[in-house]
């Protein structure tokens, strides 16, 4: 599993990490809408594990729309997705 940072982006370049309720809500969304997200697991305010076949670069566009129709992300803000390296 790798740990991944979630961590909104305002209009004016600040960060903040995204609440877990976001995240869960995405997971479970995806839990049965898409099978390539089910290997997610919200587990603190901005931070996700996702197994290693979970492609990054799906997963920020997913996020970012389904955060945007739930209102939770303004249409000038935007989500930053990073892996976390582990010691």
């Amino acid at each position: 599993m790798r740990k991944l940072s979630i961590r909104r982006v305002d209009a004016e370049g600040a960060e903040s990490p995204c609440p877990i309720h976001w995240i869960d809500n995405f997971a479970m969304r995806n839990f049965t809408n898409d099978a390539i997200f089910d290997d997610t697991l919200p587990i603190a305010d901005g931070l996700l594990e996702a197994g290693h076949h979970v492609p990054l670069d799906r997963l920020q566009p997913a996020m970012e729309d389904w955060f945007r129709r739930k209102g939770y992300l303004k249409p000038t803000e935007h989500l930053n997705i990073r892996e976390l390296s582990i010691p």
